[in-house]
């Protein structure tokens, strides 16, 4: 079985409604649809925005489903010249930006109890969609770190400091959270973001206008590659 999780409805309802043989359950306030996608047996869950809500749904998924991979797919803010509204960003690491613990001793992004700053998303799992997403993606398809926090980036210099301080491509508010949840669990996850923005200055405008968008490239490009992933 393979798990996905998206914050938002415009990021997992599209995969729900084509499900076939679905079965819905609720578990902590939260709904989990499990049947056939492309002929693949997956199940769909809605998290919410944030790490938190990001990581209960993945120890709760992990734990009553038992995926052998997660996918963690959705809309994010594109970081640098490079990446533009509707690339696609694989992460190859995730990282949580907000985590500090720097006075402390500790380099920004530390994360106790695991010791990393940036966990690695599944080397198999990044090749294999980078090269399946580059034959059939209407767009850029890019690789690197995608770094997470409780915060909608829409600040330059924001920005511009996660790019310099982590070497991120994109920002989002669940990614890292999901990781962290598979890593103690060892399962194997990666983080696929379409860009619906440039979490710059406009960056409210432009996700209210692209995020419907980019969230459907994000579906159908699931839909084509779980075959691969099976």
């Amino acid at each position: 079985m393979i798990g996905i999780i998206g914050a938002m409805p415009i990021e997992v309802e599209g995969l729900k409604s084509r499900l076939q043989n679905s079965q819905t359950e609720n578990l902590a306030g939260l709904q989990f649809s499990r049947g056939m996608l492309s002929g693949v047996e997956c199940v769909v869950a809605h998290c919410n925005p944030g790490k938190v809500n990001a990581a209960l749904c993945t120890q709760l998924m992990i734990t009553h489903y038992q995926p052998r991979l997660v996918i963690n797919s959705g809309v994010a803010g594109g970081i640098g010249a490079g990446i533009h509204i509707g690339d696609l960003v694989i992460s190859t690491a995730v990282v949580q930006h907000d985590m500090d613990t720097s006075p402390l001793g500790d380099k920004r992004g530390y994360l106790s109890g695991i010791g990393l700053i940036e966990i690695p998303a599944s080397e198999k799992l990044v090749q294999l969609l980078g090269r399946t997403a580059t034959e059939v993606y209407k767009g850029a398809v890019h690789t690197g770190v995608i770094a997470t926090g409780d915060q909608f980036i829409c600040d330059s210099a924001k920005l511009h400091e996660l790019g310099r301080d982590f070497g991120a491509l994109a920002c989002e508010m669940e990614g890292a959270a999901v990781g962290q949840v598979c890593h103690v669990n060892n399962v194997d996850f990666v983080v696929l973001r379409t860009i619906s923005d440039n979490a710059d200055d406009d960056a409210k405008m432009d996700y209210t206008t692209f995020a419907p968008i980019a969230a459907q490239r994000g579906i159908d490009l699931l839909c084509r590659i779980l075959p691969e992933l099976s």
